[in-house]
């Protein structure tokens, strides 16, 4: 649910802006967030993942592989099986455990739990053949593309794609960013264990405060403009941790600001979450929330101070934003590893 609601907000933003983001100096992404976020900075146009997810497919369109591109699963990954071999037994993480008590004040609470979890039954290999489709190996040529994950070990987040972290595959490292412990097996990346990026933070803005940005725009799927009243108690719990993400996300967004940057921040809104529900692993509404968030992300472009923060961002390119109609025959027969040459995206204007 989060990366259908990430698909529908970078959609919507495109549109509302006429900007491509792709284009911006730094993209970073957690959890779902890296899946989109390495999408786009691979050369994904957000009007082809709705259109994909929509179930439309185009002739001759193919992937880096040179296999057609309506080949490929039409929810980002999200498809679930269980990793080959036996269930892991016991918890998935001593060191981490071990860790947790003996510095509790430099670990995050959620690492505790993450350690006494089993490790995850649920195979990452969707994942990786997601990003495979676009980057068959190594890492995007966006030079300010990193993807957030935690060291299964003592918890510490770590940026892939930046300068002073261990090199990894993107698939690899997308896998990890995802790899929610309990649920998904985690992911060896030189000699250590990665699991999802959301056990340090679901947004972790503040990687950004010494880049010197003039503008963040920041869309957390996982916090919320409209808390819901909850009374069950599933959504008590679904409550309790948009509440705990949005307090992260509001600490983090105060040293963004504190440091000159300004910010935008998309939240989910009650008709988001209405659609969305408390399980964000389903699929089963997954191209109605993509719908939804058009809308409402939308709408929150549109508030007066928003607008005029965006009023300055460029035009989008290499590539155009609206989805073209019809099937042109210049449309680029690849999906790009490196950005789209200019004159192939103003063919499929």
């Amino acid at each position: 649910m989060g990366g259908a609601w990430l698909t529908g907000g970078l959609y919507a933003l495109a549109r509302e802006t006429g900007w491509d983001p792709m284009t911006a100096d730094n993209i970073v992404g957690t959890s779902a967030g890296s899946m989109m976020g390495s999408l786009v900075a691979a050369g994904v146009p957000p009007w082809f993942m709705v259109a994909h997810s929509a179930g439309e497919s185009f002739d001759g369109l193919l992937d880096i592989n040179g296999r057609p591109a309506h080949e490929a699963d039409r929810s980002a990954g999200a498809t679930f099986r269980l990793h080959p071999g036996p269930p892991p037994i016991g918890p998935g993480s001593w060191r981490l455990i071990t860790r947790s008590l003996t510095a509790p004040h430099r670990t995050r609470p959620t690492a505790f739990l993450a350690g006494w979890l089993p490790r995850g039954v649920i195979s990452n290999e969707p994942l990786k053949d997601t990003i495979r489709r676009v980057v068959q190996t190594g890492w995007t040529d966006h030079p300010g593309h990193w993807v957030i994950a935690c060291d299964y070990a003592d918890g510490h987040r770590v940026c892939f794609g930046r300068d002073d972290s261990p090199e990894a595959d993107l698939a690899d490292a997308v896998a990890a960013s995802c790899s929610i412990p309990g649920f998904y097996r985690p992911v060896e990346i030189a000699g250590k264990r990665y699991v999802d990026g959301g056990l340090w933070s679901t947004s972790n803005l503040d990687v950004l405060r010494n880049e010197q940005l003039d503008l963040v725009i920041c869309l957390n799927p996982t916090s919320s403009l409209h808390p819901p009243h909850a009374w069950n108690p599933v959504e008590r719990v679904a409550h309790v941790v948009r509440r705990g993400s949005g307090r992260r996300l509001g600490w983090e967004a105060r040293k963004l600001r504190q440091g000159g940057t300004e910010l935008v921040l998309i939240q989910p809104t009650r008709e988001d979450l209405d659609v969305m529900g408390v399980n964000l692993m389903s699929t089963r509404r997954r191209h109605e929330v993509i719908e939804t968030a058009i809308e409402t992300v939308t709408e929150q472009l549109r508030a007066p101070g928003v607008r005029d923060l965006l009023a300055g961002l460029p035009e989008g390119e290499p590539h155009k934003i609206e989805r073209p109609p019809g099937h042109p025959s210049t449309w680029p027969q690849v999906l790009p590893h490196q950005h789209v040459p200019a004159d192939a995206a103003k063919g499929a204007a």
